[in-house]
């Protein structure tokens, strides 16, 4: 038996990853290039930067959380000692969300995380080599959920010509015979757009079901934003939501979607994704359990996270007023998009950044901008470190267009 990859030097597992005898034994989705970018592996070199600007993670960013939050866990656990599975997740639960989403129980699906909820979906609309339409840029996890089905992320343009908006001539130009969905995110991530009733109406238009990614739909960052648009019941909606955001609170592992639509359309939906569903059954019972609880709880999670994200955005905005970096106004989410001068490429951005002020941030190309410099920075991080790292990215920038 062959040594676990755990067990073997880096170099061997390299090795043997370009063996043409162990390729044949693997599928080729599963056959991604993991090796280290430039960026990746300055990082293993170094010591942690000081001025982190790209933590996505709530649990770490020193936000507060409701001490009731942990006694609705351990009653939740302590009710479900006794397995009761429900390939559409427990009634409790889904009646529940009936009260935050507005659908009906028997339209509610709960998953284990949007991501596979995005799995099952994949599975219900698309055979192997069909192809789903995914917005660029956004956050780069499409490709990789897709490509695990056997399925095809094919790229739609999210424009910027002073507010981001859907290209929508860019969505028709990308519909193919082997497209089977469109993937919306309202807002999207990192650009924070939400998608509007009129965008909405005209991909209805195009006839195919939609899958919408509202994970971020609580965190509007300005008093004028757009917020959240109804489905359009024209065409089979698919609108995503879970745990990691609306409760800040990712290692609870929980996501839900909502089935909107014409009701034949519905039907046959729900009756296949119970088949689906049925065979993981992957939602934990506690968590299901303590559902009720924790959605009474997440207005002050998101209120405390919203709080956090309009401060950074503010501090961001005053700090780049006056210099060559301009900040594409979000409406919505935990992030921002900077807009640089071309003085350096994006990785040599992110390098010197990282070697001459501590400080890290994303590049563009990390979510598919079509051109670049730009940079992403995290709304989340902590306040007085954000500050003083957003002053000297600026600073940094200044003295490379000096």
């Amino acid at each position: 038996m062959p040594p676990a990859p755990a067990q073997l030097a880096p170099g061997l597992l390299v090795i043997l990853r370009k063996s043409s005898t162990l390729c044949t034994v693997f599928s080729r989705r599963s056959s991604r290039d993991q090796s280290p970018n430039a960026i990746a592996a300055r990082l293993a070199e170094t010591a942690k930067p000081r001025f982190d600007l790209t933590g996505s993670n709530p649990t770490t960013a020193e936000i507060v959380y409701p001490d009731e939050l942990l006694r609705v866990l351990v009653s939740a656990q302590a009710q479900s000692l006794v397995y009761s599975p429900e390939p559409f997740g427990l009634v409790s639960a889904r009646e529940a969300l009936t009260r935050v989403t507005g659908g009906e129980v028997a339209d509610i699906l709960l998953t284990a995380s949007t991501s596979e909820a995005y799995g099952f979906l994949f599975k219900l609309l698309c055979d192997p080599g069909d192809a789903v339409l995914v917005p660029a840029p956004s956050y780069p996890l499409f490709e990789h959920l897709a490509e695990l089905e056997a399925v095809q992320a094919l790229p739609y343009r999210v424009a910027y010509d002073g507010a981001w908006h859907i290209d929508l001539d860019s969505v028709r130009r990308a519909v193919t015979e082997r497209v089977r969905a469109i993937i919306v995110v309202s807002p999207n991530n990192p650009t924070g757009q939400y998608v509007t009733s009129a965008e909405r109406a005209a991909l209805a238009a195009l006839g195919l079901p939609v899958i919408s990614d509202e994970v971020f739909a609580e965190f509007p960052l300005t008093e004028r934003a757009a917020r959240r648009s109804a489905p359009n019941h024209d065409v089979l909606t698919f609108t995503l939501d879970g745990l990691s955001k609306r409760a800040g609170s990712p290692q609870l592992k929980l996501g839900w979607t909502v089935l909107a639509g014409p009701e034949p359309a519905r039907r046959e939906a729900r009756a296949r994704l119970e088949l689906i569903a049925d065979t993981f059954l992957s939602a934990a019972t506690p968590i299901q359990r303590a559902l009720p609880g924790i959605l009474e709880l997440s207005p002050v999670i998101t209120s405390n996270i919203g709080a956090r994200c309009r401060e950074n955005l503010a501090t961001l905005a005053r700090a780049v007023q006056s210099s060559p970096i301009t900040l594409l106004q979000p409406e919505a989410g935990w992030s921002a998009v900077l807009h640089l001068p071309r003085i350096e490429t994006e990785v040599e951005l992110v390098l010197s950044l990282l070697s001459e002020q501590q400080v890290l941030v994303q590049p563009g190309w990390f979510y598919d901008f079509e051109s670049e410099p730009y940079l992403v920075v995290s709304l989340l991080t902590q306040p007085q470190l954000f500050r003083e790292g957003v002053d000297r990215l600026v600073t940094h920038v200044l003295q490379l267009v000096s």
